[in-house]
């Protein structure tokens, strides 16, 4: 019998076949086993082949069945048939009649998921009853594509990359980016090539996240790192701009290539001025803008994977005090992306509060064509004139390299102290500084040297050392209808890299020489004193820094009676020191800020103090001596103003109010010494102690006590004082 096989897909063939009896009888009626030989063709190219040589050997009067699998099958269509070798029985004596019951068609389930992680578990259904199995799995995630010259476990980078990658694990963002974007299953690949997406940019991104810096508890670890799933399918976009959270980055299309451009401290590209910029109609080229203060927020609450609460979300809050006592508390919430430490959301945090912060200014200006120097991403220099209200920049008129001086198309003055520097553009289109030292008529300004490629009519920007450097990154380049180009830029502090990562301090330089706000007063501090039955108070302060033309505005408030505060006197002094005369007893605030020539004030710095008798001693310790007793009292609350009056008295004062009239006054002062050969060990001696200052005196506290009763210490005492007798060794010897 033959069949014919034309399935495409089937693997395998399964041949089941047998004998309805297999039996020889002998002359004497005896049954024996015998056998039957079968073959299998299959037919290969137009011939049959022989496939298997199958024998069945034994004793049966009943059917049985046999199977064979035969795999390697040749393309289809193809014959299939089953051979009898062994000749037909002739007799009843023998009975082997053969069968061909069946053939099956096997297709192989293949165990295969391609780019899937997978994990079998067989538990007992008893363990869990009727509950269903949760399983949660900790896993490293795709081998993806890193840099050749990458190890991803010292997170290190050696020699100078060719551009080419190699597969392995990493958790460094900028490579979990790439492999995003180019990967063609789940990435993006099938819409982008790896060409179209800057693999250079990618590269210092992925070197400045490796960079190690403080955790926070003792210890460093990369600056940022990756660790997320995605579970669901959401618009490229989105995920872009997720992945590019967990690195302090922003996509950017430069016309040729999808880039990225990270905020953190670079280069300036180019340098901007009244004269390379279009001069509008209202004759203001720059203009600015600010962000509304409820934008900058002082405390956020960033949500994290944590390892340590089982790889649920918590929360880490991150706090400004200062922004949040000067401005009150502005809150807003955030998720890192991919974050699995508590240090790098704690950064990611306190880069958010600084940010906007420190950031607050947004530049508006149109140029020529040198607006193509750089895109969106890049750090510009604006030195604008009107701004500072000193000249900044212009054009070079002329350039005598020889004696290394430039002429200015405009007057500049030099600060007379510290180290001016001037910005050039070189024969590169890139801005180098050089130090000025000397300038003649106001134009003609003497460098330590010339870059190559200073032309003539390039541009130049001052920056003097008591002005801040005013940099911007840019957001956005648009182009005019007149052939113009737009520019946004918002404001950049390189400083706030340090700041974040290493807790650095920073005192910021004003951008301009007008309405320099002046900084907050500090180590402010009051003295009262009374003078002929007047209280009068002394209020003395510091400034961090010296900045000219300032004084400083007092306002001094007493709390009343119905818990508000009643406006006692302000005032205004050029001197760090102000005395109020006349005060009456109350609860006093004292404000002070600085206040510069053009009316703008500094933080205000506050304090509080009392005109009041001091509070009686909150208890009184006494330490035991050698005929003598040490009283020492103790404040509740510590007043550097209060001093105590001491009264000593053999016998105890049932009436507290006759203890000026019954006991000794010892003196006054902040702990006392009662020493006499009358104050004897076993025996009760009292104080009475009350607080003292230019205001009044508190009520008397009483303390009792006792000289030590160490005998062996009194021996030792007397020791000493005999032996410096004329009889000290007469007396020693009946002592000893």
């Amino acid at each position: 019998v033959t069949r014919t096989i034309t399935a495409a897909n089937i693997d395998r063939l399964r041949f089941t076949f047998g004998v309805q009896s297999l039996v020889e009888a002998n002359s004497k009626g005896d049954r024996n086993p015998t056998s039957v030989r079968l073959q299998i063709h299959l037919e290969r190219y137009g011939q049959w082949v022989v496939e298997k040589e199958i024998t069945i050997t034994g004793k049966t009067t009943t059917q049985y069945l046999a199977s064979v699998i035969v795999d390697n099958l040749p393309p289809r269509p193809f014959g299939i048939r089953m051979v009898r070798v062994t000749a037909d029985s002739t007799t009843d004596q023998l009975q082997n009649n053969t069968v061909w019951s069946s053939y099956t068609e096997i297709i192989d389930v293949r165990q295969r998921y391609p780019n899937t992680a997978v994990i079998g578990l067989q538990v007992e259904s008893e363990q869990f009853g009727s509950q269903q199995v949760t399983r949660n799995y900790h896993f490293f995630g795709r081998i993806i594509q890193v840099p050749s010259n990458y190890d991803p476990v010292a997170r290190t980078y050696s020699g100078i990359w060719d551009g080419t990658f190699k597969p392995a694990y990493s958790n460094n963002p900028a490579w979990c980016l790439w492999d995003m974007l180019t990967h063609p299953r789940y990435g993006m690949g099938q819409r982008i090539g790896a060409a179209d997406v800057d693999r250079w940019a990618l590269y210092a991104i992925g070197q400045y996240c490796d960079q190690m810096v403080p955790d926070g508890f003792g210890g460093t670890e990369p600056r940022m790192t990756f660790n997320a799933y995605l579970a669901q399918q959401r618009k490229a976009w989105d995920v872009l701009t997720d992945f590019c959270s967990a690195m302090r980055c922003m996509p950017v299309w430069n016309g040729q290539r999808l880039t990225f451009v990270q905020d953190r401290p670079s280069d300036t590209v180019w340098t901007y001025t009244r004269s390379n910029v279009v001069m509008p109609d209202e004759g203001t080229p720059f203009r600015y803008s600010f962000s509304a203060r409820k934008d900058r927020h002082n405390a956020v609450e960033v949500n994290w994977t944590d390892p340590d609460n089982g790889w649920q979300t918590s929360t880490e809050l991150v706090e400004d005090t200062v922004a949040i006592s000067h401005y009150g508390r502005n809150l807003v919430k955030m998720d890192a992306f991919g974050c699995t430490s508590r240090g790098q959301a704690h950064r990611a945090g306190l880069w958010l509060i600084k940010t906007e912060l420190l950031e607050t200014q947004t530049v508006d200006f149109s140029v020529g064509a040198e607006g193509l120097r750089h895109v969106p991403g890049d750090v510009i220099e604006v030195c604008d004139e009107d701004y500072a209200g000193i000249s900044l920049g212009g054009r070079i008129l002329s350039v005598d390299r020889d004696r290394r001086i430039l002429t200015l198309d405009r007057e500049i003055t030099l600060p007379s102290s510290g180290t001016t520097l001037i910005s050039l553009v070189d024969g590169e289109g890139s801005p180098v500084s050089v130090d000025v030292q000397s300038v003649t008529d106001g134009v003609q300004v003497q460098v330590s040297r010339i870059p190559d490629g200073v032309a003539e009519y390039s541009v130049w920007g001052l920056k003097l050392p008591s002005l801040r450097q005013r940099l911007f990154r840019c957001v956005a380049v648009r182009e005019n209808d007149d052939g113009t180009y737009a520019i946004t830029a918002v404001q950049h502090v390189p400083e706030k890299e340090s700041i974040v990562d290493n807790g650095a301090s920073f005192d910021p330089q004003p951008g301009t020489i007008h309405g320099t706000v002046p900084p907050a007063i500090q180590h402010l501090t009051t003295e009262i004193l009374a003078e002929e039955g007047q209280y009068q108070v002394l209020a003395r302060w510091d400034t961090p820094r010296v900045v000219k033309g300032v004084s400083f505005s007092l306002r001094l408030n007493v709390a009343a009676e119905d818990g508000s505060d009643r406006l006692v006197s302000s005032a205004g002094t050029p001197d760090t020191q102000y005395r109020f005369r006349g005060l009456t007893p109350g609860r006093y605030t004292l404000s002070v800020r600085a206040v510069n020539s053009q009316g703008q004030q500094g933080d205000p710095a506050s304090t509080q103090f009392s005109i009041s008798a001091p509070a009686a001693p909150s208890f009184i310790e006494l330490t035991p001596g050698y005929f003598q007793i040490t009283a020492t009292p103790r404040q509740a609350v510590y007043d550097p103003t209060v001093q105590y009056e001491f009264w000593f008295s053999d016998a105890q004062i049932t009436d507290i109010y006759q203890v000026e009239n019954a006991a000794r006054y010892l003196g006054t002062a902040l702990y006392w010494i009662a020493a006499s050969v009358n104050i004897r060990p076993g025996r009760d001696y009292y104080f009475y102690i009350r607080g003292v200052n230019q205001v009044g005196k508190s009520a008397f506290v009483e303390a009792t006590g006792q000289a030590s009763n160490d005998a062996a210490g009194y021996l030792d005492f007397f020791k000493g004082q005999i032996t410096e007798s004329h009889l000290g060794k007469e007396l020693l010897e009946k002592v000893d």
